[in-house]
């Protein structure tokens, strides 16, 4: 695939996080402990699942006994067997071997599905801790923007109470604190509601825990650390290896048999009991190749799944090729507003000094100095905010990247 060249050097690191080995098992501190124990519990099924898959070739031991009592003539007789027997394949034109191999892969997809379950939730944990953060942020300037308001209906008053405006300005003003104060309420609730959310993912103090600083990848760095398309590849290889065990079930196939009979039986032979005995052993080998009208259909869709998989692959790899640039996109549009917000910070400052000046010259009141003040601040924080959307966008990168050191 054709993948356009990035103008700048883009680099993803995560202070203290993105480096860890083995799954990014630092990070695991974002999610509870319950959820983690889950997660191993997940990890040791795959490897139980796995090991049984794996030694499925192996033919189980076959034990047998038996004992009666019956009563065919006045007198009760007893029998007693056992037998002990083996039907091992030795040879399954190569579908031993590539079991193994398919077993191997299949714990490897298995263990990628929960890599990517366990990624999903520790991005949707540190997702909701920044958009708590964020929310914290939106809190503080909608406190500022009533307080402006504030001051503005404490204007209007004076203005109104000496003549020099009718009521339905200071109405106005009334309303306006009035709507700001119901925003603050509705960004309060959603707080509450993020907070409970991380409750029951994390055990961590959301005042207290600290959110990772993310930034850019190369879209080559995160093509090769996908864990979507690592899972995906692992897919590829577990179809192309049962393709050739489905191939081996219909070649020829060799096994080892053996047994062991040990018989203690009681019979009535002319007025008396006879008790006759006996055990032996048997070997041998087994030679069988079924001869099976689908033989060729089984075959075919073992290989379209195959093929499937391949191109899956390719339109998975667009598809994140699509989202990078996209979340490419979205930054840089963050940018933007992050730079007209520092504008708008440096027109307040100049303003803010010349109205400090005039307040004590006399030409200007406590409240013009005040509301330019918070004017600034708001601007100050919506900075901040734009930050951690940046940071969100990034998130979504970081949910599929996973570099253990390879």
């Amino acid at each position: 695939m054709k993948v356009l060249k990035l103008s700048l050097p883009l680099f993803l690191v995560c202070s203290f996080l993105l480096n860890a080995n083995e799954n990014n098992t630092n990070l695991d501190v974002y999610i509870s402990d319950l959820k983690q124990e889950q997660f191993k519990y997940d990890y040791e099924k795959n490897e139980a699942e796995g090991a049984i898959l794996r030694d499925s070739w192996i033919a189980p031991l076959q034990l047998n006994y038996k004992y009666s009592r019956s009563k065919p003539v006045s007198k009760e007789l007893t029998s007693q067997s056992a037998t002990i027997r083996m039907d091992q394949p030795i040879f399954q034109s190569g579908g031993i071997i590539y079991g193994i191999k398919f077993a191997n892969a299949s714990k490897l997809y298995s263990d990628f599905s929960v890599d990517v379950a366990k990624r999903k939730m520790i991005k949707d944990t540190v997702s909701i801790l920044m958009q708590i953060k964020q929310v914290g942020l939106k809190e503080e300037s909608q406190e500022l923007l009533i307080i402006n308001s504030q001051i503005n209906l404490e204007q209007k008053t004076e203005q109104y109470l000496s003549g020099q405006l009718d009521s339905g300005f200071l109405d106005d003003a009334v309303i306006q604190v009035n709507v700001l104060k119901q925003v603050l309420f509705d960004i309060q609730t959603s707080k509450e509601k993020l907070i409970n959310q991380f409750s029951t993912l994390s055990d961590l103090s959301y005042a207290s825990a600290k959110i990772p600083n993310l930034s850019l990848i190369s879209i080559d760095t995160f093509l090769e650390h996908n864990i979507i398309l690592k899972q995906n590849a692992a897919e590829i290889t577990k179809n192309e290896y049962y393709k050739t065990v489905t191939l081996a079930k219909y070649l020829p196939q060799v096994s080892l048999t053996a047994g062991y009979n040990w018989n203690d039986r009681e019979q009535f032979f002319g007025g008396a009991t006879v008790i006759n005995k006996s055990n032996y052993y048997d070997y041998g080998l087994r030679i069988n190749m079924p001869l099976d009208i689908n033989i060729f259909r089984d075959i075919e869709s073992i290989k379209i799944d195959y093929l499937k998989a391949q191109v899956l692959q390719k339109d998975k790899e667009r598809e994140l090729t699509a989202l990078f640039f996209q979340v490419l996109h979205n930054i840089k549009n963050f940018d933007k507003k992050i730079e007209l917000c520092n504008e708008s910070m440096n027109i307040y400052k100049k303003l803010l000094g010349d109205t400090q000046e005039l307040f004590l010259a006399g030409y200007k009141t406590q409240y013009d100095v005040d509301t330019l003040k918070n004017s600034f601040d708001i601007k100050k924080i919506d900075s901040r905010v734009y930050e951690i959307d940046k940071q969100l966008e990034l998130l979504t990168l970081y949910e599929m990247y996973v570099n253990n050191g390879e």
